[in-house]
């Protein structure tokens, strides 16, 4: 797939063996078969508007590499995953990138947990709005999305799910801000009608 090669792999953490066998474990948990939404056509996707939000970041290398771990750890079952995606990032860039880029690409990921970087992080900000991008689809597309988390959550009654569910869309239309880089301020009102409009159909449901 376009974007998640070793040859873009490469360019952030070199050709050798140990980053091509950390790149083939990268890509196979990515393509996991219980992922709907989180799979490799998403990290596809983050990889894509970062390169398109890059100008904003003071370290894109970074924001780069955090795209590529930000969902590597996805088990709907546990609430833990950014932090066990932070821990493989350490883990598995050990001696590839120098350790200031690896503590960068740990507090990235850690950061997708609540999708709220502070007003000066230039590169949260960036991998944020990467990552969020899907918010301010259209319509169809949104539609697509939410109904493909619903298939990663299958295990969960739809009361469980749909009340899981509004809080995060409760979280994130309280956000101050839902895209803080200037490329994205054009996605803030699309995102915030898609959100409100599952939040009012799901509120429907209960």
């Amino acid at each position: 797939m376009a974007g998640v090669d070793f040859e873009h792999w490469a360019a952030l953490a070199g050709d050798s063996a140990t980053s091509r066998t950390e790149w083939a474990a990268v890509v196979g948990a990515w393509s996991e078969p219980h992922r709907r939404y989180h799979d490799l056509a998403h990290l596809a996707a983050v990889l894509g508007l970062v390169d398109t939000l890059a100008d904003a970041a003071t370290d894109p290398a970074a924001v780069r590499l955090a795209a590529w771990y930000h969902d590597v750890a996805y088990d709907p079952q546990r609430t833990d995953n950014e932090e066990v995606s932070a821990a493989r990032a350490r883990i598995g860039l050990l001696g590839l990138v120098d350790d200031a880029t690896v503590a960068e690409v740990e507090r990235l990921v850690l950061l997708t947990a609540g999708h709220s970087p502070g007003p000066d992080d230039a590169n949260g900000a960036v991998l944020c709005d990467a990552d969020l991008a899907v918010l301010a689809s259209p319509p169809a597309a949104y539609a697509a999305y939410a109904s493909a988390v619903r298939e990663e959550y299958a295990h969960l009654p739809d009361g469980e799910f749909t009340a899981g569910r509004i809080a995060v869309l409760e979280h994130l239309l309280a956000l101050p801000q839902l895209f803080r880089t200037p490329a994205a301020a054009g996605w803030t009102e699309p995102a915030r009608a898609n959100l409100t409009a599952e939040l009012t159909l799901l509120r429907a449901r209960t």
